[in-house]
């Protein structure tokens, strides 16, 4: 659980980060695939080609391919039709679908997963419920897929570990090749090749997504899934949305109900300790 408190405040920063400095101003499919080609050569020196098999590693690159590849692809986007409260929203969803997906493919339903799922969205949406712009519609859509790539990923790595024997950083490059391929060749067929970063800030923020809050962040949680039960890690994704919301605050001034903000993290909070009851 330490895991995933530690990469909540770690990713806390990035909604931000890509709202204000990167959405609209550089291309969505530069921006994701520089961050994971930068994640990938953090774990390239380690990887470990000769010694992982290659079914394990052919799945861990499928995993990557969608947790983060086809994820970046609709998230980027996303905040070309929403702020950043507005995508914080629409990631509620996140806990429910991690729940059902697990349900799906170990064919039983699981209520107290469920339960807290349910509890932990309705803390999410009390913290961010607000007014929607014209184009919602859209964004939510390109959340919703960012939200189903993200939940199908983390449960596949969860029930991969359970079923292979191996030293996670030694072969979680490969997750991170899979994610490189996808959105380079998507850069390279669909980015526009001149909105590409032009100051130092803008190449700082991508270095600092790319080194830690992917290469870092999306090794510490995906080891985090391993061990916890699916219920605590369906309430863990949305308590980034008060994390997020608090950065907003305290670092770029923005307003924010603090009542709501307080209402809805004791019931993301109860939504974690019910979790925890649980034995997954």
């Amino acid at each position: 659980m330490a895991l995933l408190w530690f990469v909540t405040a770690l990713w806390a920063f990035s909604f931000s980060l890509i709202g204000v400095y990167l959405a609209g101003q550089v291309d969505p499919w530069f921006s994701a695939a520089s961050r994971t080609v930068l994640a990938a050569l953090v774990f390239l020196p380690i990887l470990k080609w000769r010694t992982v098999k290659v079914s394990l590693a052919g799945k861990l690159m499928a995993i990557g391919a969608v947790q983060i590849g086809a994820m970046y692809g609709f998230y980027y986007h996303s905040f070309l039709y929403l702020s950043v409260p507005e995508v914080l929203l629409f990631t509620v969803m996140t806990p429910i679908y991690i729940t059902l997906f697990n349900d799906i493919v170990s064919r039983r339903f699981h209520a107290s997963f469920l339960t807290s799922a349910a509890l932990a969205t309705v803390g999410a949406i009390t913290i961010r419920y607000t007014s929607l712009s014209e184009d919602f519609w859209v964004g939510a859509l390109l959340v919703q897929g960012a939200n189903l790539c993200f939940a199908i990923g983390q449960v596949c790595y969860k029930r991969l570990s359970n079923r292979y024997t191996f030293t996670h950083h030694q072969a979680f490059g490969y997750f991170f090749i899979g994610a490189s391929l996808v959105l380079s060749v998507a850069f390279l067929l669909l980015g526009n090749h001149t909105a590409l970063p032009s100051s130092p800030l803008q190449w700082g923020v991508i270095v600092y997504l790319g080194l830690i809050a992917s290469g870092l962040g999306y090794f510490a949680w995906n080891v985090g899934t391993t061990r916890v039960s699916v219920g605590e890690l369906a309430v863990m994704n949305n308590l980034l949305i008060p994390a997020g919301i608090l950065v907003n605050v305290l670092i770029w001034n923005r307003q924010a109900d603090l009542v709501q903000l307080a209402v809805g993290s004791s019931i993301m909070m109860a939504a974690l300790f019910f979790s925890q009851r649980k034995v997954s």
